[in-house]
């Protein structure tokens, strides 16, 4: 038994002096728990000088910029498509699904947008509008109603290697 009480009056001293040895100065506890310390922390930079009338000014671009840095690209993605068709009924967005229609299907696009798809192999294109969610197969990331479809001159291939460009939306 005297054994223990050696042991447990050894790790107490322990625990005390590193206790006693570990304090932190004197600080609030907003300092004490800042992500940023305030002794070590850098001045942040000048704010914007502000102009009489309020206006903002447009940025400035440096000698080497050129016009294809000043616009922001558009959207691209590559993949697989296919077409689908069923006979009526309403699609994703409420409205009456036409398969004669230059439409398409997409997971995530807002319903609306424009986006022009081209068939890699042939260069055809098409503009659609995406009315739909889909497509369930995995890996593709169009389904193209049938008239856009014919369109492309999709016929038997059934699936295609497309770009698509988000025009709006």
């Amino acid at each position: 038994m005297c054994r223990w009480r050696s042991i447990g009056a050894a790790l107490a001293v322990a625990a005390f002096v590193c206790s006693v040895s570990n304090r932190a100065p004197a600080e609030t506890f907003e300092e004490r728990w800042s992500p940023v310390p305030k002794a070590h922390a850098e001045p942040g930079p000048p704010p914007p000088p502000s102009s009489s009338n309020g206006a903002q000014r447009a940025p400035q671009w440096h000698a080497g910029a050129t016009a294809s840095h000043a616009r922001p690209r558009k959207p691209l993605f590559v993949g697989r498509a296919s077409f689908y068709s069923y006979p009526g009924g309403k699609t994703a967005s409420g409205l009456s699904f036409n398969a004669h229609g230059l439409t398409a299907a997409h997971r995530t696009l807002p319903f609306g947008t424009r986006v022009r798809v081209t068939d890699i192999k042939t260069q055809k294109s098409v503009e659609v509008t995406i009315t739909d969610r889909g497509p369930a197969a995995r890996g593709r990331v169009l389904d193209l109603s049938l008239g856009a479809a014919k369109v492309l001159g999709i016929g038997d291939r059934g699936v295609i290697q497309v770009r698509a460009e988000r025009l709006s939306g």
